[in-house]
């Protein structure tokens, strides 16, 4: 028998600008008023904003990387706030932040909760907040459609640890990440997780939403939990895969996480 995997519809003013080959930029909208979550590129921006005679009121950026954050100095400007984590050098951030914060964007009617999640990076940082009532997710590189973010400068155990802040968020969270990877990522869970059928109903969704040219995100964080292997490292069958992978048995979830994370990056 199938299951019912929840859905997470794109919601009323946030939309994706494509950006190089697969990433995601975020645009919240509210009447003349904008706000972008890691604009790596400044042009796409600047053109929607131009079209849709949008103010650009702030910038939040998750990390340093460049397909993230090469697109604030041609977009910041008077009055434009550049927020970002404090644990990184990016050029033009007027507001660094460590986690633990509240934000508010009051022209927007929005309010958000800044998160701390190394692991892709050293500083990397989430916002978590409501958007027209509904829980929503700007995660960058940490948790991806059925995957999750290399470990650039993080350890698998700051890695492992940001994941579970994730995963604890209310299971309707609509997860805005900020690249299109989530059927390479299937192929690689169909091997971790052969026996787990919510995973195969979502590889044929998602073979079909891309070959109509769909985008996979916003990600709805229920279905991550019951198909991203690095969200379910306690489960008996994402472990065996991981000790089989590994050669040896793993002492915890931790090194469960660990071995699958290696296992991806060869995959």
């Amino acid at each position: 028998m199938e299951t019912s995997l929840p859905a997470c519809a794109p919601l009323r003013g946030i939309s994706a600008i494509p950006a190089f080959k697969d990433n995601y930029i975020w645009l919240l909208q509210r009447g003349d008023r904008a706000l972008v979550v890691d604009p790596g590129d400044a042009a796409p921006v600047q053109a929607i904003l131009a079209r849709e005679g949008l103010r650009l009121e702030a910038i939040l950026l998750t990390h340093h990387h460049a397909d993230h954050s090469g697109g604030v100095a041609a977009l910041a400007g008077d009055g434009v706030r550049v927020l970002g984590p404090a644990a990184e050098s990016i050029t033009g951030v007027g507001e660094p932040l460590r986690g633990g914060e509240r934000l508010e964007f009051a022209d927007l009617g929005l309010q958000l909760q800044v998160l701390a999640v190394p692991g892709h990076t050293r500083g990397h940082l989430a916002y978590y907040g409501q958007w027209e009532g509904a829980p929503v997710l700007f995660c960058g590189d940490t948790l991806f459609g059925a995957g999750c973010g290399r470990l650039f400068e993080g350890t698998p155990a700051q890695m492992a640890h940001s994941l579970g802040l994730l995963a604890a968020l209310p299971p309707q969270t609509a997860v805005y990440c900020a690249h299109e990877y989530t059927a390479a990522n299937l192929d690689f869970a169909l091997a971790v997780e052969p026996g787990n059928r919510a995973l195969a109903e979502r590889v044929r969704k998602v073979a079909a939403m891309r070959q109509a040219g769909q985008a996979t995100v916003p990600l709805c964080l229920a279905e991550e939990l019951a198909t991203n292997p690095f969200l379910r490292c306690g489960e008996a069958e994402v472990r065996a895969s991981a000790e089989r992978q590994a050669g040896q048995a793993l002492a915890d979830e931790v090194a469960v996480f660990a071995a699958l994370r290696e296992w991806k990056n060869h995959f």
